[in-house]
Formats: C-alpha cells, sequence, structure tokens
C-alpha cells in the first residue's frame, strides 16, 4: 500500500513534536521582553539565523511542492527552485544591511522610518497579514498531505494538528523559539536531503518489466463524499483500496537494463536518453460526481527535460506572446517577491548589526542554492522509482524515501513536518507582530506595555492560526508549490517597489507608500 500507518514514523514524529513543544516552554521563559519575543533579542548568531533563513524559506512548497512538479513536468519544477534562489540576490545586494538599520520589529517599521505615518502603518501591516495568510495555505496543505501516509490519518487531522502546535510555539516563546525550530529544521532537511540523494545515485537507474508498468484507473468521488477507485471502496481502512503507484522507467539507453551507481552528471544524461511513463489525472465533474481518470503516458527524457510540459509553462514552446509573458510574469514574481516575503524580512532584525546581517544572507543563499540542487535529483528520482501518488504530486519525495527504508520515510517525513512548524512559525509571529505594533500601536494609536503588546501578539496569532487551519481545509489536493506563487506575487507586487522607492529615491512621499 501506498499509505498506512508507520510505528517507527510515528514514534519519530512524536519525539521530535514533543521536543519542539518543550523547548518553546524553555526558550519562552527567557522572551519577557517584547524585542526579545518579537526579535529574538537581536542577539542572534549571524551563522544560526543563516541556517535559520534556510529553514524559515524551505517550506512545504520547497521540499514537498518542487519535487512533486519535478516528479511529474520534469524540468519545469526546477525553474521554480530557480526563481525562488535568484530573488536572494535581491535580498543579498539590496535589502538586508539597509532593512536591519531602518527597522526594529517588522516590515513596517523600516518603509516608515523616514515618515512615522499611521497610514503606511496600516498598509504595510494589512500587506503583511495578506501575504502572510496566502502563504499560510500551501504550508497547512502540506501538512495535511504528510498526516496520511506519516500516521495514517487522514487529511484535516494534520491541518488540525500543525496549526494547534505552530500556535502553541509561537505564544510560548515567539521568535526565541522559531529561530531556533528553524535552525534545526533548516540544517535537518539539507542533510537528509544529501542522504537522499545520495541513495538515489547508488542505486541509479532500473528498467521496470512491462507487466509492471501503469494501467487506466477512474477515481470517482460522489455527492456524499466516498470515493470508489475501479468501482471498489477507496482508502486506507479494511477492505478498502488506494491508487496503483506510477512513475517509471520504459527504456535506457546502450541497451541498458540497470545502470548501477552513478555520478550526477551521467545520471542526468542517462535520463536524458531514456523513456519514461507517467500518469496523472484531472478530476470532471458532473451532477455532482467527480470522475477522475488516471491514464500513463510516455515520455523522452529529453522532453522532460526541456521547459514546457507543465500546463502553466506550455506557452514556453508555442508562439503566442502573451503565454510568453505570463511565463516571464511567473519568474519576475519569483524574483521580486523573495525580498519583499514579510516573516524573511524581520529576520534581519535578530542579528545584531548590518554586517550579520549580510554575513546571514550569505549562509542563507548557501544551504538554500545547495537545497534546490538536490530536489532535482530528488524529484527525477521520484519520477522513475514507480512510488508517484498520480492524486498527490505533493507526496513524491516522502514515499521515494520510503521505497528505501522505512528509517528513511520516518525521518524525511518527520523532518518535512518540522519544515512545515518552521515556516508556519515564521509566519504567525510576522502576521502577529503586525497586528500588535503596526495596526493597533501604531494606525489605531492604542498605547501598549511591552507586556501588553506580546499580550495583543499572542491573542492574534491565535486567531490567525483558526483562520489557516480554515483555508487549509478548503485548498485540499492543490500543489504547494503553485499556492505559494500567490503570496509570491502579491508580495513582489506590493512591498517590494515600496521598500525599493524608500531606499533609493529621494522623491518618495508617504502617499506614494501608502497607494503602492
Amino acid at each position: 500500500m501506498l499509505y498506512e500507518a508507520n510505528i517507527l514514523a510515528i514514534i519519530v514524529f512524536v519525539a521530535l513534536v514533543a521536543a519542539t513543544i518543550g523547548f518553546s516552554f524553555w526558550l519562552g521563559a527567557r522572551a519577557k521582553s517584547s524585542q526579545a519575543y518579537f526579535a529574538a533579542g537581536g542577539q542572534i548568531h549571524w551563522f544560526v539565523n543563516g541556517i535559520a533563513f534556510a529553514g524559515d524559506y524551505l517550506s512545504a512548497a520547497s521540499f514537498l511542492g518542487i519535487c512533486g512538479m519535478i516528479a511529474f513536468y520534469g524540468f519545469d519544477g526546477f525553474l521554480y527552485s530557480i526563481g525562488y534562489l535568484a530573488g536572494w540576490i535581491v535580498a543579498l545586494l539590496v535589502i538586508a544591511e539597509p532593512l536591519k538599520r531602518l527597522g526594529k520589529f517588522t516590515f513596517a517599521d523600516a518603509l516608515d522610518s523616514r515618515f512615522h505615518s499611521r497610514g503606511i502603518q496600516a498598509a504595510a501591516g494589512v500587506s503583511t497579514l495578506i501575504v502572510s495568510l496566502f502563504y499560510l495555505i500551501p504550508q497547512m496543505v502540506g501538512a495535511g498531505t504528510l498526516i496520511k501516509p506519516l500516521l495514517g490519518l487522514q487529511y484535516w487531522h494534520g491541518v488540525v494538528l500543525v496549526g494547534t502546535v505552530v500556535v502553541f510555539i509561537v505564544v510560548t516563546a515567539g521568535m526565541v523559539s522559531t529561530t531556533y525550530v528553524q535552525f534545526l529544521k533548516g540544517g535537518l532537511l539539507v542533510l537528509f536531503s544529501l542522504l537522499l540523494t545520495v541513495m538515489i545515485l547508488f542505486r541509479g537507474l532500473t528498467i521496470t518489466p512491462p507487466e509492471k508498468l501503469g494501467r487506466e484507473q477512474t477515481i470517482v468521488q460522489n455527492i456524499d463524499g466516498r470515493k470508489t477507485i475501479d468501482g471498489k471502496p477507496m482508502g486506507l481502512g479494511e477492505g478498502e483500496f488506494n491508487v496503483q503507484p506510477v512513475g517509471h522507467l520504459k527504456s535506457l539507453p546502450e541497451g541498458l537494463t540497470s545502470s548501477g551507481p552513478v555520478g550526477p552528471l551521467r545520471y542526468l544524461s542517462l535520463i536524458a536518453k531514456s523513456e519514461v511513463e507517467i500518469a496523472s489525472g484531472k478530476p470532471t465533474k458532473q451532477d455532482g460526481v467527480s470522475t477522475t481518470k488516471i491514464i500513463p503516458k510516455s515520455y523522452t527524457g529529453t522532453e522532460l527535460l526541456t521547459p514546457g510540459n507543465l500546463p502553466a509553462f506550455s506557452g514556453i514552446r508555442g508562439d503566442k506572446l502573451f503565454a510568453k509573458l505570463d511565463f516571464v510574469s511567473l519568474m519576475l514574481a519569483l524574483f521580486a517577491g523573495t525580498a519583499s516575503l514579510p516573516h524573511i524580512l524581520i529576520r534581519y532584525y535578530t542579528v545584531k548589526d548590518q554586517a550579520a546581517a549580510r554575513k546571514s544572507t550569505i549562509v542563507g543563499i548557501a544551504s538554500i542554492g545547495f537545497f534546490y540542487v538536490l530536489t532535482l535529483y530528488i524529484g527525477l528520482g521520484a519520477m522513475v522509482s514507480g512510488t508517484l501518488d498520480p492524486t498527490d504530486s505533493n507526496m513524491a519525495a516522502p514515499l521515494l524515501a520510503k521505497s528505501f527504508s522505512n528509517i528513511l520515510f520516518a525521518a524525511v517525513s518527520a523532518i518535512a513536518f518540522t519544515t512545515v512548524l518552521g515556516t508556519v512559525s515564521g509566519l504567525i509571529v510576522a502576521a502577529g507582530g503586525s497586528v500588535a505594533h503596526d495596526i493597533v500601536g501604531g494606525f489605531f494609536g492604542v498605547k501598549l506595555s511591552e507586556q501588553q503588546t506580546i499580550r495583543v501578539a499572542k491573542i492574534a496569532s491565535i486567531v490567525i492560526g483558526i483562520i489557516a487551519i480554515r483555508f487549509g481545509l478548503a485548498f485540499e489536493g492543490m500543489n504547494v508549490t503553485y499556492l505559494v506563487g500567490w503570496a509570491f506575487a502579491i508580495a513582489a507586487s506590493a512591498n517590494l517597489p515600496a521598500l525599493l522607492m524608500l531606499l533609493f529615491w529621494k522623491g518618495t512621499t508617504k502617499q506614494g507608500l501608502i497607494a503602492g
């Protein structure tokens, strides 16, 4: 079965979550001031902050979504990685040092440093909330997706669980706990992705026998929510059936049936000259009944390593101008969005000076860049592993790990779950801080003591967590990388232009910043 509860995975998961909660309790006793709660006292070491950058930025979209996109669509998924990484150049060369110099707690601090305008604080606060909520949606979807193979529970259990745990982390210790959770999960994510890549290269490539290749499957969801697959009840319980895994290698070049261990370049060369079978399907609805036909289709390796397979990128190969502009627009949003995500920007306030901000950005870029190279091999490895779930591209990496061993599956799934915890923690800290500091204290002018500011932020964090859970339930089944693109587009169009104008144009006015 693709999905079944695994005792080892449960033990690893429970231990990791328990350790995280205990750590939050311990650190919470040290976060008494607003400076400690919102910015970890500004005393985080630049190397720790750099890895925490990676832990904050490498979200469910980076690990689950990109690996899944590469597994189903080839190089197109990797284009997202390129866009995500390229944006860090803007952060390093343009944003890092000025933001540390101008701000204190939130994105609005920097934006309002010159004008001290309630309108700017309100606009920046609302922008932070909107971007954070849009970024929270894919993290919650990733949590629900992971809970199915990890604990054998339903999707909604995962969404509620991660929302509850993260709100607890944020409410107990704020940015102090969030920083070290992100540091831990960032380091573990890169380490285990490297381990998984090494195992992929060591296993090499092997042809799937013809009798084990994919077949057409039909999934029907009735009005009452019950699902069947090929006429049989679909689910995780006894007497229920699940989808047949897909993703097979039909042929290898040079008459090979198996390559044996290979190097990184040889692996890509063999994939390019091979034939691969992938199956997926889109649901169609009629009279309230949803039907999904999963049909296997063969591709050459060259096709899969050439941009244009993902429906959103199909215009790259055509002659239509607007289709090409759509692609350029997406890449621009990914490029410009990175340096204007509120939960990333507030990390610059956790180090002591501008030099530390710059050095932590360099560490973050190195970690993130190395990880994204690894996602290419993980995605391609999943593509030919025979373990893909055709109904959920987000499960490509964990199911690939499961094909090696349950121990690796347990570790990768638990780390992927902490990836969600770390990113959601950062988002809720940013959003809660914005409500307390920018909207309540700034726009409405309510005079709050440090303890009252922290209390308002904690209450806001609980409310935002509940909203995130609701959105996570509503967007079940969507690829998390696609969803993250929404947040990047909003941040790139609203936050970055205003920030650049403030930093580099003396003619900037408060009316212009508010309108932007």
